[in-house]
């Protein structure tokens, strides 16, 4: 079963609704009963965070949180001395510009600090 078909099932549920027919239930239903409405709620907030994490998670770059390789360090830190960009190296390796930003000060390529958008000093690198 999908997220979103069981959010609707769920929601349905928690509003006293049967699921199938849309009938409402009867107010001695196991689902009336006010923990089980809490429960239910709180199992719709949970896919629904669960849904918007996966919705992100397609919107990544392929190699988004992939650990990184011994020869991609030394990849992206050719390319920025070549001069390349955030954003374009970045796109030759499947990645996010911060992630490449964050790997190239922990490889101690940029200063921390360093505005993003400004490559001068860590073309010098």
């Amino acid at each position: 079963m999908e997220i979103q078909e069981a959010l609707e099932v769920i929601r349905r549920l928690a509003d006293g609704v049967h699921p199938e027919n849309g009938d409402a239930l009867s107010g001695d239903s196991l689902y009336q009963h006010p923990r089980a409405v809490r429960a239910l709620n709180r199992a719709v907030q949970a896919l629904e965070l669960q849904q918007q994490r996966e919705r992100s998670r397609s919107s990544l770059p392929a190699n988004a949180g992939k650990p990184w390789s011994s020869d991609e360090d030394a990849r992206i830190c050719d390319e920025l001395r070549h001069g390349t960009n955030f954003q374009e190296i970045a796109r030759i390796h499947n990645r996010t510009a911060g992630s490449i930003v964050a790997r190239l000060i922990r490889l101690g390529k940029i200063a921390s600090h360093e505005n993003r958008s400004t490559t001068q000093q860590a073309r010098s690198a």
